[in-house]
């Protein structure tokens, strides 16, 4: 193995090692269901801000946004901020509410708001599916960041996140967590600031500017392995060698490609002399001039798409199951909002230096515009700057420890959500039943993790969120703000969202989707799925008034009082 790679497994196994060692500390303290669940919701907001952005920030964010910008340019830039202002929606309409509810799972609110047994088991099964979905690119995420650093086999990265995460949630829950992921947020900022101030540096004292009327050149002389078949669009005319399959057709030794569309089969390669025109996935910008521009790329239909991003990332993070289970640890509704206040700086820090570090990839790493493979960028900045060297293979190594916490944090509050709701929902039973929840929670997404093609973020990641936003936002919004709110109305609009986003997400992932707007609906379904969520619980909701339950509106006050006048209370008993 050679020496950049055996430090980056060193930092990765270090980062591993820390978490378990910090978890340990939660360990000794988390004794009862209140602890494990919800820490006895007595995080304060500092804390709890820390361990929000630490779970949030997941491999999509640390990897998948620098992989958009680098090539989608000025496009890209709705991802971030669809995701950051996610948390403006939960601090007006949910964080505070959501505490005061004293529900330890979205299936227990949904309950003690409208006691329906029939949507407390669809809510179930939603917490599963969103948490199950999510976690699948977070393990493939451990499984990218190994292979692209060390060379070991992607399973080796999946298997070791799935039990370093198992290790650290069963020991003690959600008590043990807290401290673990808010020494990982901290972890992945200074693995993005440390190399930013230095690229920044080399990039003060470079001639190039991203504002030409031109594709970006190569730097050195690069061979590109294709990996998976991809659509390549070429600006000018290049010159290269190629051993492969093109065009449906095999291709060996130097060829010259004219402007125009290339279909390059998987294990192709691809070699490049310096200074050589860079080919772009097709639908991206071609030129870097067209990069700065918004809506500047030949994909149909963009503005439609952004739409359905932004109504994804805004309205889906306050369905996302491993977000909303942090609200419930803190002490009262007004630190929930606290909270979040301080989660909106600390995540929007974090996106710039993501936003940087991408845009800086274009210059640094333009190979990743060929392979398809732009999720890897931030992992090859800091070599592809500093070159082969200690000064390279220790930044490497510190932005590989960051890759590593990224997903571990995720992961780990994912897995307390899902455990929290198999606990309560499916077990019924005490903390030895806890623990079984987890490993379950964990091990269910391990065999499609180790057995599907590594899938892109900037595909899973929104499809997520669809599903998120088309399905518990509806209800907590309407459930907290709206009287006339109906278990029918509320089960019907999770069915139809969770329907036809389920739908969506399947299509996509497993079929060949149609072009023009359908097929944006179909990767982008938010746009279509949340309006037709919200429509439907209102219309039901107005049909079957009679179902209104007959405590809702001392439910509602309980929601929206101040703590201090004595009407919240816990589901559960914090000794239980």
């Amino acid at each position: 193995m050679s020496t950049p790679a055996l430090v980056a497994l060193v930092a990765i196994a270090l980062v591993g090692i820390a978490s378990a060692v910090i978890g340990s500390v939660g360990v000794r303290v988390a004794r009862s269901t209140s602890d494990f669940l919800v820490a006895s919701r007595t995080v304060g907001t500092v804390s709890n801000a820390g361990a929000i952005s630490g779970e949030y920030l997941s491999a999509a964010s640390f990897l998948g946004i620098a992989g958009l910008i680098l090539r989608e340019g000025a496009d890209a830039l709705w991802y971030p901020i669809a995701f950051a202002a996610g948390y403006l929606a939960l601090v007006l309409f949910v964080a505070a509410p959501l505490r005061r509810s004293g529900a330890y799972t979205v299936p227990d609110f949904a309950e003690a708001r409208l006691s329906s047994p029939a949507l407390r088991r669809a809510c179930t099964t939603c917490v599963l599916v969103i948490g199950w979905l999510y976690l699948l690119p977070q393990l493939q995420g451990a499984g990218l960041a190994l292979t692209t650093l060390t060379t070991l086999p992607a399973w080796s990265g999946v298997a070791a996140a799935g039990v370093i995460v198992v290790l650290t949630v069963i020991g003690g829950g959600m008590r043990s967590i807290t401290f673990v992921q808010a020494f990982q947020y901290w972890l992945k900022f200074t693995a993005l600031a440390v190399p930013a101030v230095v690229v920044l540096g080399f990039f003060l004292s470079d001639a190039r500017t991203f504002d030409r009327a031109a594709p970006p050149n190569f730097t050195a002389d690069t061979t590109v392995q294709v990996r998976t078949p991809v659509v390549l669009e070429v600006a000018e005319r290049v010159r290269l060698q190629v051993d492969g399959e093109v065009n449906g057709r095999p291709a060996h030794g130097r060829v010259t490609w004219e402007p125009g569309r290339y279909e390059v089969a998987a294990d192709t390669s691809l070699g490049f002399v310096i200074g050589s025109a860079v080919p772009t996935v097709v639908g991206a910008p071609a030129t870097d001039r067209a990069w700065l521009e918004p809506m500047s790329g030949s994909a149909p239909h963009q503005l439609l798409e952004i739409y359905s991003i932004l109504v994804a990332g805004f309205l889906g993070t306050m369905g996302m199951p491993h977000v909303l289970v942090r609200f419930y640890t803190n002490p009262d509704g007004r630190a929930a909002r606290r909270t979040t206040v301080v989660v909106l700086a600390m995540i929007g820090s974090f996106y710039m230096l993501v936003t940087f570090m991408g845009a800086l990839s274009r210059l640094y790493t333009p190979q990743l515009l060929v392979s398809g493979q732009t999720d890897a960028a931030v992992l090859l900045v800091p070599t592809a700057v500093l070159g082969d060297g200690w000064a390279g293979w220790l930044l490497g190594g510190l932005v590989a420890a960051g890759a590593a916490a990224a997903f571990l944090a995720t992961s780990s509050g994912l897995v307390v959500s899902l455990a929290g709701v198999v606990f309560t929902d499916l077990l019924r039973g005490r903390l030895r039943d806890f623990r079984l929840a987890a490993l379950v929670s964990a091990i269910v997404p391990l065999p499609l993790a180790l057995s599907v093609t590594r899938l892109d973020f900037a595909l899973t990641v929104p499809l997520v969120f669809a599903v998120a936003a088309s399905t518990f936002c509806p209800l907590l919004v309407l459930g907290i703000w709206w009287r006339g709110l109906t278990a029918s109305g509320a089960l019907a609009g999770v069915l139809v969202g969770g329907g036809l986003s389920g739908l969506a997400v399947c299509l996509t992932l497993f079929a060949t989707v149609p072009s023009g707007w359908v097929g944006v609906l179909l990767h982008r379904p938010a746009a279509l799925t949340v309006p037709a969520a919200f429509l439907t619980m209102v219309v039901v909701s107005m049909l079957t008034r009679a179902q209104i339950p007959p405590g809702v509106d001392g439910t509602l006050l309980r929601l929206h009082a101040p703590e201090r006048l004595g009407l919240s209370h816990d589901r559960l008993d914090p000794q239980a």
